[in-house]
């Protein structure tokens, strides 16, 4: 049996890590007490991931580039979005800044999570 407690230790984590392997070979009810247990334990490994593994967010004007390429639009495809051509490129090349209406609006119509846009 797992022993819960707080990851302190970056054996304690490698440790956790090995026995939720070890569990998914298993496979377990989700609702049985190894389940519940191998519930616990991946938030413990979460939380230990959260603070010592930060991921740092995308910077928002590539992301926009990214979505635009993935959705297949070209710069002159915002126009009617943003306004002109010009600002579009200016945007894009960050000789303009992103604005609180510019960043809803790409979240809205590109689908980019707004603590990208924001961060």
């Amino acid at each position: 049996m797992m022993e819960l407690k707080p990851i302190k230790k970056e054996e304690d984590y490698d440790r956790m890590l090995a026995w939720v392997d070890e569990q998914f070979d298993k496979m377990p009810a989700p609702e049985s007490p190894e389940g519940n247990t191998l519930q616990i334990v991946l938030l413990l490994i979460k939380a230990y991931e959260d603070e010592h593994y930060v991921i740092p967010l995308p910077d928002p004007i590539e992301a926009i580039k990214l979505k635009m390429n993935e959705k297949g639009l070209k710069s002159k495809d915002l126009v009617e979005w943003v306004g002109s051509k010009s600002y579009v490129s200016a945007l894009l090349n960050r000789k303009k800044p992103l604005t609180l209406k510019l960043a809803k609006l790409f979240h809205e119509k590109l689908g980019i999570p707004a603590q990208v846009l924001l961060g």
